[in-house]
């Protein structure tokens, strides 16, 4: 997750069953959201613990400015053992919920969790600013009416709300007047649940934003609010305590993006009027084929850092992804069988194994059949049958040879600037295939292709 302000706080830290012992500490959340805690002593000085035998599951603290927090699924990176001098010690944590100190053993729920995405507002592009200027009396008037909350339904039993907070201009201020404007999601559930279930979500919808947007962006800003926890304001009303909630999130980039609406592979404004079922048709589809879908990602979130592994990941990822969409088989079910026993009754028992293992997968088809499937939708945009024909055969020998590194393919096998163009051709192809996943038609792909430039330009690329 992306952490925009400088988070070290320092406080005191405690075990949520030893509360009476104290320590001295300064807690760094860092760009990314990897976390660590520095605290001076140990949290647990008796023998048991000097032997390595630590329970520090869950970290109570209470910080600067921020108040009482929770540090879930600590261990130490490094403990020091002082004999009458000051020892630091240092604890790797795996989520921070900042404003609340849970017990022991309490379980962690929430009923909402909201956040926010790099270039979420340009996504959006939804404003309740309006400007109206007038030249000739030089008058400016800028007045704002915030846009009404976007709710859809999704299948998971949640409900994800397009959100809009704003902050006024100053009052006090004579020299300049500034509204601005933030667009964020919200999931929300009748029901209590754990984190885990939020942040699936929420990492499923990042995901699909990188895809929307077409570059990595980060999830941000993330709050979480529990009936279970709410503060009496005093006039007769209660309302849920937000309780921050930070840990290292994916997919991350550590520069912020900056993409313009008309280098997005599509907006919200393109799918308005079918959003609810364009988000129920991304999460479903994770249920299907998440390994393809986490492949693609690999080698948009820096997972794969090379273009050889960028290469190998796409290509077994569009297989994985046929594999997973299509029951395509070289014969029937039983015609195979038939013939599987046949050929082992002509084998000798010593090779029956062997054999065994070579007949597992022998009714798949392989990688060139699958891809010709794959593009068969598409085929119109990537050249003629002769063009098709070499492409597909330039990526089944490249992955042939970069898998197995045999000397007959090496000239065969694209490498430098052809990888490169071979590449973006196999990014092009699961990104046409995840339009029609979320419910694009085919005259919308041929609109996003139209007018998307980056995409028509791998697709061009010659």
């Amino acid at each position: 997750m992306r952490i925009e302000e400088e988070y070290v706080k320092t406080g005191y830290f405690w075990l949520p069953e030893r509360d009476e012992k104290k320590i001295p500490g300064v807690l760094t959340i860092k760009n990314g959201g990897n976390i660590e805690l520095e605290v001076v002593g140990l949290f647990d000085d008796s023998i048991k613990s000097l032997n390595g035998d630590d329970n520090l599951n869950r970290i109570i603290g209470h910080v600067e400015k921020d108040g009482l927090v929770t540090l879930e699924n600590c261990f130490y990176t490094n403990k020091n053992i002082s004999f009458g001098g000051i020892s630091k010690s240092k604890i790797c944590v795996n989520k921070v919920l900042s404003g609340v100190a849970y017990d022991q053993n309490e379980v962690v729920t929430f009923n909402t969790l909201s956040f926010s995405v790099d270039c979420l507002d340009e996504w959006v592009g939804i404003s309740g600013i309006n400007v109206d200027s007038d030249w000739e009396s030089r008058t400016a008037t800028i007045s704002y009416a915030p846009p009404e909350n976007i709710s859809y339904e999704l299948d998971s039993g949640m409900k994800l709300e397009v959100c809009f907070a704003y902050t006024p201009p100053s009052s006090s201020s004579t020299t300049e007047s500034k509204i601005t404007q933030r667009v964020y999601f919200k999931l929300s559930s009748d029901d209590l649940r754990p984190l885990s279930d939020f942040a699936e979500i929420a990492y499923k919808l990042t995901n699909f934003l990188c895809f929307a947007i077409d570059t990595t962006v980060t999830l941000k800003g993330l709050s979480a609010t529990s009936k279970e926890i709410q503060r009496d304001c005093g006039d007769g009303n209660k309302y849920p305590i937000p309780i921050k909630v930070f840990y290292p999130s994916i997919p991350f980039a550590e520069k912020t993006p900056d993409k313009n609406w008309h280098r997005m592979l599509f907006t919200y404004g393109m799918i308005k009027s079918n959003a609810l079922d364009v988000f129920n048709n991304w999460l479903r589809a994770y249920e299907i084929m998440a390994p393809a879908l986490s492949l693609y990602f690999s080698t948009k979130n820096g997972a794969q850092k090379y273009l050889d592994g960028k290469f190998l990941a796409l290509a077994q990822g569009l297989e994985t992804y046929h594999r997973r969409t299509s029951g395509e088989k070289l014969m029937d079910s039983s015609e195979f069988d038939s013939l599987v026993s046949t050929i082992s009754k002509s084998c000798p028992e010593e090779h029956a194994e062997w054999l065994s293992g070579r007949l597992m997968h022998g009714n798949e088809i392989n990688l060139g059949k699958r891809l010709k499937r794959i593009i068969e939708p598409f085929k119109d945009m990537l050249g003629n049958s002769k063009e098709r024909s070499k492409l597909l055969r330039k990526i089944v020998d490249t992955r042939n040879y970069l898998t197995h590194y045999s000397e007959s393919l090496k000239n065969n096998a694209a490498d430098g600037e052809e990888l490169w163009i071979l590449y973006q051709k196999m990014e092009v192809i699961f990104q046409l295939h995840f339009l029609k996943v979320v419910g694009f038609s085919d005259e919308e792909i041929e609109g996003v292709v139209e007018n998307c430039y980056p995409l028509k330009q791998k697709i061009n690329k010659i």
